[in-house]
């Protein structure tokens, strides 16, 4: 069992590193695979292949998510963790046949990573970079990462929002993804905008979100950083 719990918990061993990157490679193809599954001219060949997939992605899913329980030293604490409830809703739907589609939500698990990536502050080669882009590098990553997720989120709302009524305008999440990004940004250039009530106040949702992840944490991230700056040119 401890064995088990090196593998699943940490990453400071090759088998734990190789779990946490499968994985992590399974959740972006099983993102691609539900954004494929959305276009409209596939063929039913390649739709029955993504279905095929898609119950395999699950079944790892499970099982993944019953290993991290089963070692868990606090088994109520990690029931109730973020990244649990996270796995759970993007499988329970799956086993439920509810009818809500909950495999966008995918895109958070890949926040694991950087638990992966901290790893490299210990290698001789990165203590060698620039002291500066030292101190930006992890903000930046990690909000590249947010924006990313922010941007597949909102292309996969507006897309269920739209599609019925709008089919040419937003076919597919691949089509919708433009939409996002221009409302975001806050750009907005019209060529592509929503009519029903539920795409305009998800619309509005997503300008609001736009607007304090690009302009108010820039000014504290940019503040921070130069006396973070300072005080490593101190020390």
């Amino acid at each position: 069992m401890t064995h088990l719990k090196q593998i699943v918990e940490a990453t400071d061993t090759i088998g734990g590193r190789v779990f946490d990157y499968t994985v992590q490679l399974l959740i972006v193809l099983s993102l691609v695979s539900f954004s494929i599954e959305t276009l409209p001219d596939i063929s039913d060949q390649l739709r029955s292949f993504l279905s095929a997939f898609e119950v395999f992605c699950v079944l790892i899913f499970t099982g993944e998510y019953s290993l991290r329980f089963a070692v868990a030293s606090d088994r109520r604490a990690f029931v109730t963790s973020f990244f649990s409830i996270v796995d759970l809703a993007a499988i329970l739907p799956f086993y439920l046949a509810s009818g809500l589609d909950l495999r966008a939500i995918r895109a958070f698990r890949l926040l694991r990573v950087f638990r992966i990536l901290k790893l490299a502050r210990y290698s001789k080669a990165v203590r060698r970079f620039n002291v500066a882009f030292k101190l930006v590098r992890e903000e930046l990553v990690l909000f590249l990462a947010l924006s990313g997720i922010l941007l597949y989120l909102a292309a996969v709302g507006i897309y269920y929002f739209e599609n019925a009524v709008q089919p040419e305008a937003f076919k597919s999440v691949f089509h919708s993804l433009w939409w996002a990004v221009v409302t975001l940004t806050t750009v907005g250039y019209g060529d592509m905008y929503p009519i029903t009530v539920g795409g305009r106040v998800f619309t509005f949702a997503v300008l609001v979100i736009g607007l304090g992840l690009v302009s108010v944490p820039a000014g504290l991230v940019a503040s921070s950083l130069s006396a973070a700056r300072e005080m490593e040119e101190e020390g």
